[in-house]
Formats: C-alpha cells, structure tokens, sequence
C-alpha cells in the first residue's frame, strides 16, 4: 500500500511538472521592429511547437570602411530564416522571471541572403553580389522592463558563399562567416 501511494504522488507531481513546463510556450505569432549598429530590420517569429519558432525577417544590413578621412557606408538588402529553439521559457517562468514576447536563450541556425537588388551608399555606382550564409547561432532576447521594448544578442559562427559573379575579391579562401548582432526593438 505505501509503494501505491509513492507512485501515486510521484505520478502527480510528474503531472504537475508536465503541466507547468506546458503553460509556458514560445507565443503564436510576434512582430517585432528592431535596430541595432549594423542594420534595420523587421521580423515576424510563428510558433511551431512549444519551445520552437520560425523566425522570418527582411532589412537591411549596414556595412562601414574607413581610410584615412574617407568613410563609407553602404545599406544592402537581407532576408533571413531563423528556426529558433528556446529552451529555458519554463525555468525563467518558474523564476517569476518575465517571457512575454518569448524573452528567454535560444539556439537557432541562421539562413541568410544578402539580395544584389540595390544598394543605398555614400558612393555612386556600388557593386553588391547575391550572398547565401548558413551560421549556428546562441542567443538571448530581454524586455525592457515591463514594455514592449526588447534588446536582442547572439553569436555564430558559419559559412557564407558569394555567387552569381566572377568578381573573387570579396570573399576569403575559408568562407568563414562570424555573425554578432545586438539589437533594440519593439514587439507589436
């Protein structure tokens, strides 16, 4: 009888521990405007599964040279697909921590293209090549106290390839790509 009541209770704390990890999921659909030093961007993270999102974004990213007293910025198109896997919503809801707007580290693998569609520079008659990049990244995204304001940071390191073009100079012999972003945003 004591061996039938163990395993009871042990069945409804394993219940109860199920059913909190449960209430806690990444949130069905999230828009998201977000900035930081090297880029603008808008982004849109669905909700697959309970700790898993599909993050889909369009912006612009920002590139910078400098010589002597010569700077130069160029703002150049991206799209990029992110699936993203956050795995500690449910320790920080447990923590009274807040997750609203998925607020929680993540592991994802960043699928980028840099489109040669058209360039907005300093200069005139920039040349851009079409860029494909794939780059395991970890993360973390944190509101801003209780608004809607968010700041974002990761890192990765990758692969990226030019393609469409002959011109070899801009990529090197490794194809090593290192992404770090951190960023501000708004969640609508």
């Amino acid at each position: 009888m004591n061996r039938f009541i163990l395993a009871l209770a042990l069945c409804f704390c394993a219940l109860k521990v199920i059913a909190q990890s449960s209430d806690t999921t990444v949130e069905k659909s999230i828009w998201n405007v977000q900035t930081g030093l090297l880029g603008v961007y808008v982004n849109n993270e669905y909700r697959l599964s309970n700790a898993f999102a599909l993050r889909t974004e369009v912006g612009l990213d920002a590139g910078f040279t400098a010589k002597a007293n010569d700077t130069k910025w160029g703002l150049i198109p991206t799209i990029n697909i992110e699936p993203r896997y956050y795995y500690n919503l449910a320790k920080r809801a447990e923590k009274g921590r807040n997750t609203s707007g998925n607020a929680a580290n993540f592991f994802t693998i960043l699928f980028k293209y840099n489109a040669d569609w058209f360039v907005i520079s300093s200069e005139d008659n920039v040349i851009t090549e079409n860029m494909i990049a794939v780059i395991p990244k970890w993360g973390i995204r944190r509101n801003i106290g209780k608004s809607k304001f968010n700041y974002e940071a990761g890192i990765g390191i990758g692969y990226y390839n030019y393609f469409g073009s002959d011109r070899k100079y801009y990529s090197n012999p490794e194809n090593v790509a290192v992404d770090l972003h951190l960023r501000i945003g708004y969640r609508f």
